[in-house]
């Protein structure tokens, strides 16, 4: 049977040095998004309507695309980053992805917008499914969620518990990240993220790009200045000390 386009939902990094902290990995960016941050520059992979602007649309491929790649290359490459979208929205693929890399000897990083704990904690409950490292998006303070997903309820909820989760991990096997996006990170934003996180965190920032955003109207907004950065950077680190600007 012919496969069909619905099936293919990954983008296949087949090799990434960045993806994975100290590990040559491959990377596979999972259709769909429950969110819609307007500076979100994975708009094909977020909004499955996407017809692209200027630029041409990803190629999309199968898990067992995935699989076999993995498979090919388990001699050179040890890890595995599950992203998205996010991948969490499909959890069937999310599991059979994770499944497929660790049958070969993968090392599982997982990418997630914190919007689906009761995923995450099947997932690290799991000794065949759990993440080896997790990366947490905390997009703004929990409270101001509710603006990335208007139809959405117990947001604020949902990435608290996410936070808890993902804190109670080893340090080694953790990180959160935000983007500082103006009209959702000020100062007010960045100090109750802060004082949610623990000490120990690794906590990356990264500027905002106004390039190629879901929202076009986030294509006007200005990123932040240097000074700007480097002040919420110093706010950060009097909670959290290993802040820092990627």
């Amino acid at each position: 049977m012919t496969e069909s386009a619905q099936e293919k939902k990954c983008v296949l990094v087949k090799t990434t040095l960045l993806d994975f902290p100290g590990r040559v990995a491959a990377a596979c960016f999972v259709r769909g998004c429950n969110l819609r941050c307007p500076y979100c520059y994975n708009a094909p992979l977020v909004d499955e309507n996407f017809s692209g602007r200027d630029e041409p649309l990803p190629q999309f491929v199968s898990a067992e695309e995935v699989a076999a790649h993995l498979e090919k290359r388990r001699n050179v490459l040890t890890g595995f980053v599950l992203s998205g979208g996010e991948v969490l929205c499909d959890f069937p693929l999310a599991k059979k992805l994770i499944l497929g890399a660790r049958s070969f000897g993968y090392k599982i990083k997982l990418d997630t917008n914190g919007t689906f704990p009761e995923r995450l904690e099947e997932l690290l409950s799991d000794e065949r499914l759990a993440p080896d490292y997790v990366a947490l998006d905390v997009k703004t303070s929990p409270e101001r969620y509710a603006e990335l997903d208007k139809g959405a309820r117990d947001l604020e909820e949902k990435i608290l518990r996410s936070i808890k989760i993902v804190s109670a991990l080893p340090c080694g096997n953790r990180e959160f990240r935000t983007v500082l996006y103006p009209p959702l990170l000020g100062k007010d934003e960045v100090e109750r993220i802060a004082r949610l996180l623990p000490q120990d965190a690794l906590w990356l920032f990264a500027q905002f790009q106004n390039e190629r955003c879901l929202s076009p109207e986030a294509e006007k907004i200005l990123p932040c200045s240097e000074a700007q950065a480097e002040e919420f950077l110093r706010l950060s680190k009097r909670f959290v000390p290993n802040a820092a600007l990627r």
